[in-house]
């Protein structure tokens, strides 16, 4: 039987850098504090949408981390969105996307600002098979207690930073 070709595994990546390097100065606190442009693929056939979560679990202290900082979340983007430019406005997103509360308490991406090390920056992209609704600026805890049981499909892209102290 011929379906069209393999079935791809959803993917995310990022033009600013690849898998486990160094995110660019400009997507940090040390320069414009941009959101890194995202692309993703192969979001499986039956998603309905998808959330990002960005955070850190190497907070403060990558030799002693407490706990996992949250940097962005982002819920109902749509599944043929296909990605996000870098620096997006919150007024850009695509139609639907509901931003949750970082841990700044605030919405919108807040880049790497590591108190000391180099830490880890997961780029987590999940495929659900729901439009989660009833969220309005959730936390990242609050969308993961909404997905259980709806995700299709995972990917993430790992990126590092350490501040240069300048």
């Amino acid at each position: 039987l011929l379906t069209g070709g393999p079935v791809m595994a959803l993917e995310i990546s990022s033009t600013a850098f690849g898998p486990g390097t160094t995110i660019p100065t400009r997507c940090t606190c040390e320069g414009d504090d941009l959101s890194p442009a995202l692309h993703w693929r192969g979001v499986p056939a039956g998603a309905k949408s998808l959330v990002l979560i960005i955070d850190d679990p190497d907070a403060p202290d990558p030799h002693a981390p407490k706990m996992t900082w949250v940097h962005w979340v982002l819920v109902n983007l749509p599944v043929a969105s296909g990605g996000l430019p870098e620096g997006i406005a919150p007024a850009a997103l695509p139609a639907g996307t509901v931003e949750g509360l970082n841990d700044w308490k605030r919405t919108g991406y807040g880049g790497p600002c590591p108190p000391i090390g180099r830490h880890r920056y997961f780029h987590k992209l999940y495929a659900l098979d729901v439009v989660l609704d009833g969220l309005k600026h959730p936390t990242k805890a609050q969308v993961e207690t909404a997905m259980k049981g709806h995700v299709l499909a995972h990917a993430e892209l790992v990126g590092t930073y350490e501040k240069t102290g300048r």
